[in-house]
């Protein structure tokens, strides 16, 4: 709530009478000042890496506190009359949530959750084992498993990514659109640091066979998968600021800013609904209208790789992830097709794939 950040405005929310609530997206700062922290208790203390060895503890705590958070918000939502497109029955709102954006004045409690809470501790998680695995092969970097490499720069590169483009989270389906009920609130309080690191623990503790030259390739593979998931989403989401007039490029120190993040001249269809509808950049150069959420399905693919071959339970997250965000690019479909009308059919005969260019 203190440090000083991109000052962002969120999309219109119609529950709001289309206000554009204000954020101070200061993720990079709060980043950094807690990878500091972190370094300098675990020079003095060894006191990140003993988290590898508390799973089971903080994994009760995640799983209570997820619950308890899910139970408050959705109270809160009826006490304060913020609820929103409530459907009457109990058990589904519940998991879909009843309040849209919960705030502390200013403070956005969904955004800090979904970036602060569950990346920041997936990371730490997935740094406790790293170091952990480190310290009993007497701290010789050579020795330390590669799946355990790959998942260190996997994790750190996705939690970096949501702090430095902080300012296009808010402008995301989670944000503007899907209410902060038990579905995201668990999810970000446990599902995220319990499921993400499921490989990181499973690595440390059956050290599974890799060969160092296999952890290389999937780090190869990681870094493309990275560059076109951190592109296309960021195509995207600063289009929407370019059509709204705010956006500002991010200075140096904001990193990695990689190339064709930005789209200098894009091209879109315009709707009668008003909105313009991307068909440049790598939603029209793959045909593939969630090319970012395929991403994320290799991403879940890697982090299975990482950790070998010798059991099926490093896929979980695959197969779970892939279920989750395939049923989510559905629903997507389904409101857009609703919203748009024959704006959309134009749209999908342009950008013609749900997920996976050439076959769906």
């Amino acid at each position: 709530m203190t440090l000083r950040g991109f000052h962002m405005k969120g999309l219109p929310i119609p529950s709001e009478g289309m206000k554009c609530l204000d954020y101070n997206c200061n993720g990079l700062p709060a980043w950094w000042i807690t990878l500091l922290v972190v370094a300098y208790y675990e020079y003095y203390y060894d006191g990140i890496s003993s988290l590898s060895q508390e799973y089971g503890q903080l994994m009760t705590v995640m799983v209570i506190f997820g619950n308890l958070v899910s139970v408050g918000i959705y109270l809160s939502g009826f006490i304060l009359n913020k609820t929103h497109r409530m459907s009457g029955n109990h058990i589904y709102d519940f998991f879909m949530g009843s309040w849209l954006n919960p705030r502390i004045g200013n403070f956005d409690i969904k955004v800090w959750a979904e970036v602060r809470v569950s990346w920041f501790t997936l990371f730490l998680l997935t740094l406790s084992c790293w170091l952990q695995d480190f310290k009993v092969k007497g701290y010789d970097i050579w020795q330390v498993h590669p799946g355990l490499h790959v998942l260190l720069i996997a994790h750190f590169l996705y939690t970096n990514a949501c702090v430095k483009g902080e300012e296009c989270i808010v402008t995301t389906w989670d944000i503007f659109y899907e209410k902060w009920g038990w579905m995201l609130i668990f999810w970000n309080f446990a599902g995220v640091p319990i499921v993400y690191t499921w490989n990181s623990y499973y690595i440390l503790y059956h050290q599974p066979q890799l060969p160092f030259g296999c952890g290389m390739g999937v780090i190869g593979m990681l870094l493309v998968t990275y560059y076109i998931w951190d592109t296309s989403n960021s195509q995207k989401n600063r289009f929407r600021m370019q059509l709204r007039g705010t956006f500002k490029e991010r200075p140096w120190y904001v990193f990695p800013q990689l190339p064709w993040g930005t789209l200098e001249k894009p091209v879109a269809i315009r709707t009668d609904h008003g909105n313009r509808l991307l068909i440049s950049g790598w939603y029209g150069f793959s045909g593939t209208r969630k090319i970012h959420y395929l991403m994320d399905i290799l991403f879940a693919l890697e982090w299975g790789l990482a950790a070998g071959f010798e059991s099926i339970l490093p896929y979980f997250y695959l197969a779970f992830f892939t279920t989750f965000i395939a049923h989510r690019g559905l629903r997507d479909n389904e409101r857009c097709a609703k919203k748009y009308g024959k704006d959309w059919d134009r749209y999908c005969a342009l950008v013609p794939y749900v997920l996976i260019p050439g076959l769906w």
